[in-house]
């Protein structure tokens, strides 16, 4: 750590404009991605795009400046998270936007590009495993009242009184793949104990769309008190949302986490982890939606509500048929 392990370093926080009071960052960040990106790059710097392995990085030339440009995919198709120099975003991107568009290039705005998550996978924001273990106690105590750790939200049907429930490994999220024991790095001896484990498996969940038009219409019922209101198109409602999944028994069998509507999928999509029995595609679960006291802990902030189930499917992870398409082919350096 850069304040306690008393090493020679300086360090710069470039905190999101939410929590950035100046107006500005010292980095810019825009992505660029479809089946169109690579095209569009290169009329831009005038050569080609250079071969790079998926999330690496390298320089490209955009408007006269220099632009670091990292292999990354948001939405599952092929393209370049591209950052520099705050003061040079402004032209970077009025040129991407000049030359975008005999390439077809759109401006999909913050809203659409949250829900890029549910069609590629990614569980953005697992709870971090802090909150428990005295060789994390340090970390904790150094934690100002105001930190993200401190004030997010924790929401959900899912409840435990153990926080280590709400934990996931790098397995459950997806990363199993990328563990490698051939060099030394923390936690190593930890994840090698789990290693050969039974290990949950991430999912899609399709929601059933009878299931999610009961909850609209419960809202207009005014002899009974509504289900939890689904926003559209990001439906997550707090930081870290897990839900609970049951079986057709009623037991919990895993958690639902990052849930929204897909307008590509034409459905209401949440990224789940089950045990590995419930993992196979075409598999009927339930998710359970709204808080176990119908938001009587969290109100003002949550409206009253009343629990309710609703049904899904279980599918692919990415569930996008492109993006699937697309990421192999990535990971193999095409």
């Amino acid at each position: 750590h850069a304040e306690t392990g008393g090493w020679d370093v300086t360090y710069e926080r470039d905190e999101i404009f939410t929590q950035n009071p100046t107006g500005r960052r010292t980095v810019y960040r825009f992505q660029v991605e479809g089946p169109n990106a690579f095209a569009l790059l290169e009329s831009l710097s005038g050569a080609p795009v250079p071969e790079t392995r998926f999330f690496h990085i390298v320089t490209l030339r955009i408007a006269g400046h220099e632009v670091w440009a990292l292999r990354h995919s948001m939405a599952g198709g092929p393209g370049f998270e591209l950052f520099g120099p705050w003061d040079e975003g402004p032209a970077v991107k009025q040129a991407i936007i000049e030359a975008g568009r005999r390439f077809g290039l759109r401006q999909v705005g913050s809203l659409a590009y949250f829900t890029t998550a549910f069609e590629l996978g990614w569980i953005p924001r697992p709870l971090p495993a802090i909150y428990t273990g005295e060789e994390l106690r340090p970390f904790r105590e150094w934690l100002p009242a105001t930190a993200n750790e401190a004030t997010w939200a924790l929401g959900g049907s899912f409840a435990s009184p153990r926080v280590e429930d709400y934990y996931l490994t790098p397995w459950e999220l997806g990363y199993g793949h990328l563990i490698k024991f051939d060099h030394d790095f923390i936690g190593r001896t930890a994840l090698e104990r789990m290693a050969n484990q039974r290990h949950r498996v991430k999912v899609s969940l399709v929601w059933d769309p009878d299931d999610v038009a009961h909850v609209v219409r419960s809202y207009m019922d005014t002899d009974q008190r509504p289900a939890k209101y689904i926003e559209f198109p990001l439906s997550t409602y707090a930081t870290w949302q897990y839900d609970a999944v049951l079986d057709d028994q009623k037991r919990s069998i895993g958690i639902s986490t990052y849930v929204g509507f897909s307008w590509n999928e034409r459905a209401m999509v949440s990224l789940a982890v089950l045990e590995p029995e419930y993992a196979t595609p075409g598999t009927r679960v339930t998710v359970l939606w709204g808080e176990p006291d119908g938001g009587a802990r969290s109100r003002p902030w949550l409206e009253p509500h009343r629990q309710v189930e609703i049904r899904a499917t279980v599918a692919p992870v990415p569930l996008s048929e492109y993006a699937r398409a697309h990421l192999a082919a990535a990971r193999r350096g095409r």
